[in-house]
């Protein structure tokens, strides 16, 4: 049996979900205000100042803190019924259907937010480590602990199992932060190609 990791955003998608998801789920006048409040950090993101983890961390901070968690968990289980299956990449979706057609053990590994990645990877099967979202009194207070990208992946993936059990490591992605899990395979596609 192979170990097969899986980016999201990007790698499964065809565009990233995370500002999609923030649109559905953000009320329209929390979502007006925080474009306005947050305009100069992406604009810093967009450029290059401002490096992702901040960047989304004022987003979920800002969108996100003291909604209600069970009302934004249901929010999460509509928009992967309804937005993702629209914006999956069909033929990255087949990669993962041939690993699971070999019986390898496929972990979806993503800086994405755990209340739509969990229903999804879900449905589809497929084992999950991504981003955490806190909750204290049932109010969502913002990340629970490190985002899932870069050298956080990693980490979750050999605490989650010891990658030298596996024949072999397949690793997928498209962007620097999936660099350190691609560099822990051994069988690596970055935006679809095949690498050294």
């Amino acid at each position: 049996m192979d170990l097969a990791l899986f980016d999201f955003d990007g790698t499964l998608t065809t565009r990233e979900t995370f500002p999609d998801f923030m649109r559905y789920a953000v009320a329209r006048p929390r979502l007006l205000v925080g474009g306005v409040l947050l305009a100069p950090v992406v604009f810093g993101y967009r450029r290059g100042w401002v490096a992702g983890n901040p960047t989304r961390a004022s987003i979920v901070q800002v969108g996100l803190r003291g909604v209600d968690a069970s009302r934004l968990r249901a929010q999460g289980d509509a928009f992967a019924r309804e937005v993702l299956p629209d914006v999956l990449r069909p033929e990255a979706m087949a990669r993962l259907a041939w690993h699971r057609e070999r019986g390898d053990r496929i972990i979806v590994v993503s800086g994405g937010l755990d209340v739509y990645l969990a229903p999804w990877c879900a449905t589809q099967g497929v084992e999950l480590l991504c981003s955490v979202l806190a909750e204290r009194d049932g109010r969502i207070t913002g990340y629970a602990g490190a985002q899932c990208v870069g050298e956080e992946k990693v980490r979750r993936v050999r605490a989650l199992c010891d990658p030298q059990a596996y024949a072999a490591i397949h690793a997928y992605g498209d962007t620097h932060e999936d660099n350190a899990m691609l560099a822990m395979a051994h069988h690596r596609t970055y935006r679809g190609q095949a690498v050294a």
